[in-house]
């Protein structure tokens, strides 16, 4: 057992109303099952080549999302802007600002996901800091209108996930079922992780307009596993399982394949505890060894960008386990890493986060390279 006393921040240092409830029918959910298993395990030792810096000199950037022609979009955490990034070149595009985002602390303008349907309704969902909670909303992409004006007003789709100074979580996708998903914190009060019927502490699932989904633990709930400290990566793996990368406190960071309605520890257990009624993670480091932030699936492998621990994480699974230890890729080398999204085959994006307040940034940051992994 562990005291909760002390929270950590982002970077593992010390740091100081639901939406609508109505059901929704719906693909089921993906399956976590612990019996399933990939074709083929990858090799144990992976390999990873920065081919090339896509940009530089961003500022705060936080969530990264694909358009279906592959261009990026980038949020800036602190300046609540969206960017387009051209996947060729590099050029940016000032989308617009999103109103009502309130930074502060581990706040702001995070997690960014792009409608399963943009081809049709041109949609772009972010998840933000307002001045009284974080939530969820919508925007046109309008790119027939000047830059800088391309954005509609915000609908939001889910309020009420609670806010802090601290483990706001933020990260959110759409899965291979078509809902959305979203990782939230506990804000430093530990008592909501536990609580199913607080939006803190929790991985989300619902539809694109924001109500429970069929096949949801509970039918009027969007509250899919629980008992998260603060979940910043989600990534499905090629059989469609549902991984999730989880700051610790002092201990140990987690990746965590989530299991729909599983208790996940927190505050009572802190990385691999043995104690019935919790899921235990799959794998576990010390939070100066990572404290992660987002996470990705290429090649066999997830991908784990860490923040305090300044590298990019390779964890090779067969199936529901580990089939080889992890291993550290770019460690120092180009500081804070935040995002991680995979590009297909052997390429992935990745996010340094050197321009936050936790990071020491140099010329050209923050910046997104194109890596190729094995």
């Amino acid at each position: 057992m562990l005291s909760a006393g002390c929270s950590s921040g982002e970077g593992g240092e010390p740091s100081g109303g639901q939406g609508t409830a109505s059901s929704a029918a719906a693909a089921p959910s993906p399956s976590a099952t612990r019996s399933g298993a990939s074709p083929t395990a990858p090799p144990d030792k992976g390999s990873v080549t920065v081919v090339s810096t896509l940009t530089e000199d961003l500022a705060s950037p936080w969530g990264l999302a694909a358009l279906p022609g592959g261009d990026l979009l980038v949020s800036s955490r602190d300046e609540g802007t969206i960017t387009r990034v051209d996947a060729e070149t590099g050029e940016k595009t000032l989308l617009g600002s999103v109103p009502g985002v309130a930074p502060g602390g581990e706040g702001g303008l995070m997690g960014l996901a792009v409608s399963p349907d943009y081809a049709s309704d041109r949609m772009v969902y972010a998840y933000f800091t307002t001045a009284s909670d974080n939530r969820i909303a919508r925007m046109l992409y309008d790119e027939e209108k000047p830059a800088g004006q391309q954005l509609g007003a915000p609908d939001t789709v889910l309020r009420g996930i609670p806010k802090g100074t601290v483990h706001n979580g933020g990260r959110i996708a759409f899965g291979p079922d078509k809902m959305l998903y979203a990782g939230t914190g506990e804000t430093g009060d530990t008592g909501l992780a536990q609580d199913k019927e607080s939006l803190g502490g929790k991985i989300l699932r619902m539809t694109p307009d924001g109500d429970p989904v069929h096949g949801n633990p509970e039918a009027d709930s969007v509250v899919y596993s629980y008992g998260h400290r603060n979940v910043q990566g989600l990534a499905w793996d090629s059989q469609n399982r549902l991984w999730a990368a989880e700051f610790g406190q002092n201990t140990w960071d987690e990746l965590n394949l989530i299991e729909p309605g599983g208790n996940y520890g927190w505050p009572e257990v802190e990385g691999k505890g043995g104690e019935p009624g919790f899921v235990d993670p799959v794998a576990q480091w010390s939070t100066d060894e990572a404290s992660p932030s987002g996470i990705a699936y290429a090649e066999g492998s997830i991908w784990m960008a860490g923040l305090r621990g300044e590298r990019l994480w390779r964890i090779p699974l067969a199936g529901t386990e580990l089939s080889a230890d992890p291993q550290p890729f770019l460690q120092e080398e180009h500081g804070r890493l935040r995002t991680v999204l995979s590009a297909g085959g052997d390429t992935v994006w990745l996010v340094t986060s050197e321009t936050d307040t936790r990071g020491t940034p140099e010329a050209g940051d923050d910046k997104i390279l194109r890596l190729e992994v094995e």
